[in-house]
């Protein structure tokens, strides 16, 4: 055999290997497409009113930033306030450092020391958590960490909480009550 078969026979051989180690990491690559992680738009410094399905305010929301994800069109938030009406139209203040909002504004998960106030009218109320999951369809909110909750003149400690935000009741498991009547 000629150097020029040898050559041919190399370069052939060469070109073999190359194709099949191209073709055998193509194939190691998933198949799946990654999801696009960017939202579809981005609020500042805004003011939502989000409506029931009866098409009742169901929230008020006011944050320096929302985004929203294209995918489950749920929204994120930084810092909210979200103003929560009871029955009577008097807001609730909860306040966390994030926040999210599903699609049908049916639960709101607040996260980061959650601060909930009840509205004027009546006795004053202050739950604080780390965890606060709201529906303002039924107008409960859930929190499943440890809760703290003070009203004039006593303080309530729980491990877990279920509130009625609308009769303002507060359930409270494993609760410990601490009472101060000089401060009434």
């Amino acid at each position: 055999m000629s150097w020029r078969g040898v050559l041919t026979l190399v370069l052939l051989v060469a070109a073999l290997a190359t194709g099949w180690a191209v073709w055998r990491q193509r194939a190691a690559e998933p198949v799946a497409a990654v999801a696009d992680a960017r939202p579809d738009y981005v609020l500042h410094d805004f003011e939502l009113i989000a409506l029931d399905k009866q098409g009742k305010e169901a929230f008020l929301l006011r944050a320096p930033e929302l985004s929203r994800n294209p995918d489950d069109r749920t929204l994120t938030i930084a810092t909210p306030l979200f103003l929560i009406p009871d029955r009577e139209g008097q807001r609730w203040e909860v306040r966390s450092k994030t926040g999210w909002v599903a699609a049908d504004n049916s639960e709101i998960r607040l996260r980061g020391d959650v601060k909930a106030t009840s509205p004027p009218a009546g006795t004053p109320a202050t739950m604080k958590t780390a965890q606060l999951n709201v529906f303002p369809d039924t107008n409960k909110a859930v929190s499943p960490v440890p809760v703290v909750v003070t009203t004039p003149g006593s303080t309530m400690n729980g491990d877990t909480m279920h509130a009625d935000l609308a009769s303002k009741r507060i359930q409270l498991s494993k609760a410990r009550m601490t009472h101060d009547p000089k401060r009434r």
